[in-house]
């Protein structure tokens, strides 16, 4: 597979972000700071919901995949993912742990994060032209010497 255009991996964040929010904290709780999204809805319904989520997941890690995102960070996302679907399976604190714990945020973020490391790693700049300095102050000291013997 080739590798994506930074032009792409941008587009892929910004979809994953409006994801993630939509999935994560798109529903504002009434008189507080504190937001839910659509998963901790269908979490609600007792493992089902929590498979439903952890399919929801899915998609930000195989978008991770297709913007070309390192092992590593692919790996912590299985882990977030991990992490979330197996605390929304918990008895009765599961449904506020999913709400909290925010799984495709975390991960988006892990990829934004990991794609500006790849962007903002440069090729070393090429090594000094000495060679060519040389022989060009041979050829202008042999054109020098020469331009003073006809003088």
């Amino acid at each position: 597979m080739a590798k994506p255009t930074e032009a792409q991996q941008r587009a892929i964040l910004e979809r994953l972000d409006k994801f993630s929010r939509f999935t994560d904290s798109s529903i504002g709780i009434p008189f507080t700071k504190f937001q839910i999204g659509v998963d901790s809805i269908i979490g609600l319904l007792p493992v089902v919901g929590d498979f439903a989520g952890l399919v929801l997941s899915g998609y930000v890690l195989i978008e991770a995949q297709r913007a070309g995102a390192s092992k590593d960070v692919k790996l912590r996302m299985l882990r977030n993912m991990g992490i979330d679907f197996l605390g929304g399976l918990l008895p009765v604190v599961g449904d506020a742990f999913d709400a909290i714990y925010k799984a495709n945020i975390r991960n988006t973020r892990l990829l934004k994060n990991d794609l500006e490391k790849q962007l903002a790693v440069q090729p070393p700049p090429p090594p000094f032209p000495w060679k060519t300095l040389i022989w060009l102050s041979i050829l202008f000291a042999v054109i020098t010497g020469g331009l003073m013997l006809v003088w």
